[in-house]
């Protein structure tokens, strides 16, 4: 009777909007600790997304698509503060739910990079604090909205492109949704166009494997591609297929830790997924969750959970 007690108190905790971890395998323990507590780092955003530690400036970069803004957080702050606006989007925004930036990344040389709804290009931040387009077009027409990005220590950067950012009205220029590589000579290559809704990207460790959500409803899944020797894609294969998972939010942005480890957002919250595409457990956010980074030499892993920042601790390995 105690049990079911128990039990009954969970699900009303978690129906309050409490974040948990689902731990579907043993495995799990030796990622997430099993005293793991989540935390809400500030709050108030209207979609909060690409988060990216800079490890010499030690502080958390997000964007907040709707607002067009990008935001920082620093250890110790009760709320984050503006630190570029606008962030993806000069002109006047009419018609449009998502103009802002989203995906952020570091390149090889500490400089952020940009992914830019409203703009419909890659960017990159230059040391006046000005920015310079890296790609906004293929084949001489522009891309839809340039959504998520992960950089090769080459300086080659792999991104996505689904419509999310384009007016409401506007029709797309490209009739396709892909997957880019922009070379650091600015050669732009389509390798991927068969995916509906191509959104979070990420490598592997060796950079031998390209992870790619698809966050398309009918077919939510994160795809597995092996970068060839000159930088394409061989033919992709399905790392985990996410259309049976219950939860708000659907397949979006990903993380790859140094043991091979996929932490990828999805249906729930965020999935925790062996490097054979064995699903181990969820943190259970209670809410539609973006994307996810590392932080602190991989000791941390920050959420952009809806209109939050969440952080929990992972074990060193991961």
């Amino acid at each position: 009777m105690l049990g079911r007690i128990a039990l009954l108190l969970i699900i009303a905790v978690n129906a309050r909007g409490v974040e948990s971890i689902e731990r579907l395998d043993p495995a799990l323990d030796a990622i997430i600790p099993p005293d793991a507590e989540i935390e809400t780092l500030c709050t108030g955003f209207d979609w909060a997304e690409g988060p990216v530690w800079d490890p010499r400036a030690k502080h958390l970069l997000f964007s907040d698509v709707p607002r067009n803004t990008i935001y920082v957080w620093r250890e110790g702050m009760a709320e984050a503060e503006v630190w570029m606006k606008p962030s993806g989007f000069t002109g006047p925004v009419v018609n449009r739910r998502e103009p802002g930036s989203n995906g952020l990344a570091l390149d090889p040389q500490g400089r952020l990079v940009c992914c830019e709804h409203g703009d419909r290009r890659v960017s990159v931040l230059t040391k006046d604090g000005g920015k310079m387009t890296i790609a906004d077009q293929y084949n001489g027409k522009r891309f839809n909205s340039p959504n998520d990005l992960a950089i090769r220590r080459n300086g080659d950067i792999y991104f996505t492109d689904p419509p999310y950012g384009l007016p409401r009205d506007a029709e797309p220029e490209l009739p396709f949704c892909g997957v880019f590589r922009v070379t650091p000579e600015g050669v732009v290559t389509l390798l991927e166009r068969a995916l509906e809704r191509p959104n979070g990207i990420a490598l592997s460790p060796d950079e031998k494997i390209l992870y790619v959500a698809n966050s398309h409803g009918p077919a939510m899944k994160i795809m597995a591609y092996p970068v060839e020797g000159d930088g394409t894609l061989g033919p992709g294969r399905m790392f985990l297929d996410a259309r049976e998972l219950k939860g708000p939010g659907s397949t979006d942005g990903l993380k790859v830790g140094i043991d091979g480890t996929v932490f990828a957002t999805g249906p729930g919250g965020l999935l925790v997924i062996s490097p054979e595409g064995k699903l181990l457990g969820r943190v259970l956010c209670t809410r539609p969750t973006a994307n996810v980074a590392f932080g602190h030499q991989g000791r941390f892993l920050y959420l952009t959970s809806d209109d939050r920042i969440l952080r929990l601790p992972l074990r060193p390995s991961s």
